[in-house]
């Protein structure tokens, strides 16, 4: 028997692995479905461009999404160790204040306030350019600067300048408005994600078992308490139960935390039923409160070589390989989408709502198109969304995909927001600073200029930013899943600690924010103090 089972070694899975195995007199067992991050392209940052196309993932894809005229969206999830930050773009940005004060004053969330977080941020961090109020440099977590940045960057942050966007040198800091480089989780060039960062170094530990390739069907529970897991070990293997004498800690994720959860007979009884599974606690929130943030996006065709799409061509990606081995720079040193910014679509917002990320090439993505000539990209998501939408089982198979969807735009702000935040990146692709680099604009394309029109492209073309949260969120109300101290409710022994457990999804990527919730989720488990509240000079206001 094992003290804590964890399920899930997403980046919060394996904060978690860490922390609770701190303590020698702790025994915890860490299960993953996916396998370990040997591939090469998860440690190489341009490797990012490879997996979005379906490396060390599930290969879901959303329900038809009626409100976007049925369009079907990839779905990219991690199926690997260390999780979506195994796989994604290695943007460290955390949200904004005002996120987690809404989660605090808002949603009732106490000790989950912006001054409550921001040392467990610190506690990550190994920031290799700053030491301040707002980051630490003695945590796991690597993170740094761009190494290999491209004219057209510093040319796109006077872009912004030219329409009055300021340059801002750290959006995690004092300030998130503004443009500039993106800090991004890599160390010595290579991708620092939680798996890395937080397992790697802790391997040897006696008391910690990290087991892969094991897909857990169901959460055993007995007389109203978590005691254990149900897995298989092997696709057609036998089905065994492994015990747990404190915890069982689900960490699978805003889409795999639900399935499990339902799987297991927890959640909306009237949809268990009706996919064969029987209910074992009634729980109608679970699966529910889905959100995310949809990515529209310009593609502009370049004037030269100014991005890294040629090095598509062989001879130039062996160059580029000899490069990075050598010498730690070039292409293969970029997670490609390493500038970006924040603004507003709104401009009575009290802070940005709008995201922007500036790709180095076009086609970057999977199912983004992929320009004949030199192109550069500019991604743009709205980051409040009133849409809201939901996880469900497909069936009682635990080894069937899940019905995903986020609903988007079902409510008409989100819509009028995104299309706004659409011509914001199309102004900022006009301005004079970049027109040295920028040719023409493919897409959407000059024809296009109705919102009629972007509606119906952006139907076409959008896509995930890979940013699902709040399925299994914290709460008071009915329709909570886990207490503030992510304790799954109405079930003892059990908790949920991922990016399931926000209320709201943050005005960011989503790997930091939930590197953070599995730090503060460690010492909740644990009942230690909480990290004294930040206290810094001036206001973090924006």
């Amino acid at each position: 028997m094992t003290d804590y089972i964890i399920v899930g070694a997403g980046p919060a899975g394996c904060v978690l692995a860490n922390r609770l195995s701190e303590d020698p007199a702790n025994s915890v067992l860490l299960l993953e479905a996916g396998g370990k991050d040997w591939h090469p392209y998860i440690h190489m940052p341009a490797g990012f461009a490879k997996m979005t196309k379906g490396i060390a993932s599930w290969g879901w894809s959303t329900v038809p999404q009626q409100h976007m005229k049925d369009r079907v969206f990839w779905y990219t999830q991690a199926k690997v160790v260390g999780g979506g930050s195994s796989i994604n773009a290695q943007i460290y940005t955390r949200g904004n204040a005002r996120d987690y004060d809404a989660w605090e004053k808002e949603e009732g969330l106490a000790g989950w306030g912006y001054r409550d977080v921001l040392p467990y941020f610190k506690r990550a961090e190994n920031n290799q350019r700053y030491a301040n109020d707002f980051h630490g440099d003695q945590g796991p977590l690597g993170v740094s600067n761009p190494i290999s940045p491209l004219p057209i960057c510093e040319a796109y942050f006077r872009a912004g300048q030219e329409m009055g966007i300021p340059f801002n040198p750290d959006f995690n800091g004092a300030s998130q408005e503004g443009v500039g480089y993106y800090q991004l989780t890599q160390k010595d060039a290579k991708r620092s994600s939680a798996s890395v960062a937080y397992l790697k170094p802790i391997r040897a530990r006696k008391n910690l078992t990290v087991r892969t390739d094991v897909l857990v069907t169901r959460i055993v529970v007995e007389n109203g308490r978590a005691v254990g897991v149900e897995i298989v070990d092997r696709p057609g293997g036998e089905k065994k139960i492994l015990r747990a004498g404190r915890e069982v800690i689900v960490s699978s994720g805003a889409i795999g935390s639900p399935k499990l959860l339902m799987q297991s007979g927890i959640g909306p009884a009237d949809h268990l039923k009706s996919v064969g599974v029987t209910p074992v606690h009634d729980l109608p929130g679970v699966g529910s409160n889905m959100q995310d943030h949809l990515d529209l996006f310009v593609i502009a065709e370049c004037t030269g070589d100014h991005t890294y799409d040629n090095y598509a061509k062989l001879h130039r990606m062996a160059w580029a390989g000899l490069q990075y081995l050598l010498l730690k720079k070039g292409p293969v040193a970029s997670s490609l989408f390493e500038t970006g910014g924040f603004w507003y679509a709104d401009p009575t917002a009290a802070s940005p709502d709008i995201q922007f990320h500036l790709g180095l090439g076009s086609g970057i993505e999977a199912g983004v198109e992929k320009l004949n000539n030199p192109g550069v990209t500019l991604n743009s998501a709205f980051l409040r969304p009133r849409s809201r939408g939901t996880v469900r089982l497909k069936s009682a198979d635990p080894a069937d995909h899940p019905l995903i969807d986020p609903n988007y735009w079902s409510d008409p702000y989100d819509r009028a927001m995104s299309i706004k935040g659409l011509r914001l990146a199309r102004e900022i692709m006009r301005q004079k600073a970049l027109q040295p680099f920028v040719l023409r604009e493919v897409l959407p394309g000059p024809s296009l200029a109705s919102d009629d029109e972007l509606f119906d492209y952006a139907c076409r073309s959008s896509k995930t930013d890979h940013h699902p949260v709040g399925t299994c969120r914290m709460g008071h109300d009915g329709m909570a899943v886990v207490t503030p101290d992510l304790r799954l409710r109405g079930i003892e022994g059990l908790r949920v600690c991922d990016a399931s457990v926000m209320p709201r999804v943050p005005s960011s990527n989503t790997n930091a924010p939930t590197i953070m919730v599995g730090e503060k989720g460690a010492d909740l488990i644990l009942g230690r103090e909480p990290l004294p509240p930040a206290v810094f000079s001036g206001n973090r206001a924006a």
